[in-house]
C-alpha cells in the first residue's frame, strides 16, 4: 500500500508550535513490514490523565503503543508525537525513554537471572532516576516481601507489579501498559487499579491499552476507541460507559 501523503511544512510547525497537550499524536502513521497498521491516529492527553486506549483484536492498539514508544517495530513513516514539549517523534527508543516515556509490555520481559531488587536496581542505572526502591516497596509491599526472590518467578501479579516498579524507578512522565491484567485473577487486577490510581495521584500520566475494556473505563478518565487502525470515538470514558451500542459495535462487549 501506498504511503499517506505527507502534510506541508507549515502545517507541522503550526502542530509542533501550538502543543496543545502534554502528550500529543498527530497524523500517526506505522507499518509492519509491508502491513498498515496504524493509519492516521491524533490524540491529545492532559498531564495527569489516564487514557484507555481500546478497539476489537487487529484494531492496532498494540502496534499504536510500541510507534509511540519509538521500538523498532512497527516502523514510523509518518507523524508527529510530542511528551511535555518533547519532539519524540525524532529520538530513537532509548532517547524517547530518556525523555520520560515507558512502555510496560505485555510479557513483562522481566530479566532472568536477577532478583526482584536487582530487576529494580538495573532501571535505575540509566540517567535521571525515578522513584528510590523504597518507595516503590511502599507502594508494592508484596515486591519487599519478594526483594530476593528471582524475578521470573513471580506469580503473574507480582512480575505485573515488577514491572511498573521498574517504570517508576526511572524519572517518567509517560507510562504506556499493554494488556496490564491479561491472565490476573480478577483480586489482583483491583490491586493493579488501586496502584494505577496511586500513580495518577503523583501525576503520572497513563496510556492502558486492555481487553477488558469496561475495567479499564472505570479506571480512565478519557477514551480513545481504534477500527482498522483509525481512531472511531474520543472522548470522556463515561460517555463509552453509558452508549451500549458504540460498546456493542466497536468493543464487542
Amino acid at each position: 500500500m501506498n504511503e499517506p501523503s505527507r502534510k506541508p511544512a507549515s502545517m507541522s510547525a503550526n502542530h509542533a508550535s501550538s502543543a496543545p497537550a502534554y502528550f500529543s499524536v498527530w497524523d500517526l502513521h506505522a507499518y509492519y513490514g509491508e502491513s498498515y497498521i496504524v493509519q492516521g491516529i491524533s490524540l491529545d492527553i492532559h498531564e495527569g490523565e489516564i487514557l484507555a486506549l481500546l478497539g476489537r483484536n487487529g484494531a492496532g492498539k498494540t502496534s499504536t503503543l510500541r510507534a509511540l514508544a519509538r521500538v523498532d517495530s512497527p516502523s514510523v513513516s509518518h507523524g508527529e508525537i510530542w511528551l511535555d514539549h518533547q519532539p519524540l517523534h525524532t529520538m530513537k527508543a532509548f532517547e524517547a525513554a530518556r525523555n520520560g516515556l515507558a512502555l510496560v509490555p505485555e510479557d513483562r520481559r522481566i530479566i532472568p537471572g536477577l532478583t526482584v531488587e536487582e530487576n529494580l536496581k538495573l532501571a535505575q542505572i540509566a540517567p535521571g532516576h525515578g522513584w528510590t526502591i523504597e518507595r516503590i516497596y511502599q507502594l508494592f509491599p508484596r515486591l519487599q516481601e519478594r526483594r530476593m526472590q528471582e524475578g521470573v518467578t513471580l506469580s503473574g501479579g507480582e512480575q505485573q507489579m515488577l514491572a511498573i516498579g521498574r517504570a517508576l524507578a526511572r524519572d517518567i512522565k509517560l507510562l504506556l501498559l499493554d494488556e496490564p491484567y491479561e491472565g490476573l485473577a480478577p483480586v489482583i487486577v483491583h490491586e493493579i487499579e488501586a496502584t494505577l490510581k496511586e500513580i495518577k495521584s503523583h501525576g503520572i500520566t497513563t496510556v492502558i491499552v486492555e481487553q477488558n475494556a469496561i475495567a479499564a473505563l472505570k479506571l480512565a478518565d478519557r477514551a480513545v476507541i481504534l477500527d482498522m487502525g483509525q481512531v472511531v470515538f474520543d472522548g470522556l470514558a463515561e460517555d463509552v460507559l453509558n452508549d451500549e451500542e458504540m460498546r456493542h459495535t466497536y468493543l464487542a462487549i
